[in-house]
């Protein structure tokens, strides 16, 4: 046996954090948008907006699809996890009836 141990259901709650972090992320915009010179002040305050909103662009693009990964991860481990679970506790109880059986005999 081992001595190994999974919490599936925190697994399952990491992987649907993950997926509401992925989604919340993924439906921002830019944060630097729609301001203008007026608003904040200077001309290179404003660029360096610009320029971090190409680059958030990217980078949330990114971040977006890392996060879906994790997620996909952490439900395949979980999915899994269960379904070995569920295997085990058939075979031992076939193997309980079976020895149950031989004992009648």
């Amino acid at each position: 046996m081992s001595d190994q141990q999974a919490d599936i259901d925190r697994i399952k709650e990491c992987s649907r954090a993950l997926k509401r972090i992925r989604d919340t992320f993924a439906d921002r915009g830019n944060p630097a948008e729609s301001f203008s010179v007026d608003e904040i002040g200077s001309q290179k305050i404003l660029d360096a907006f610009d320029e971090f909103g190409s680059n958030w662009k990217i980078h949330r693009k990114r971040l977006t699809e890392e996060l879906e990964k994790l997620h996909g991860i952490t439900k395949a481990a979980a999915d899994s996890y269960e379904q070995i679970d569920h295997d085990l506790a058939e075979v031992l109880r076939a193997e309980d009836r079976s020895a149950a059986e031989r004992v009648k005999k």
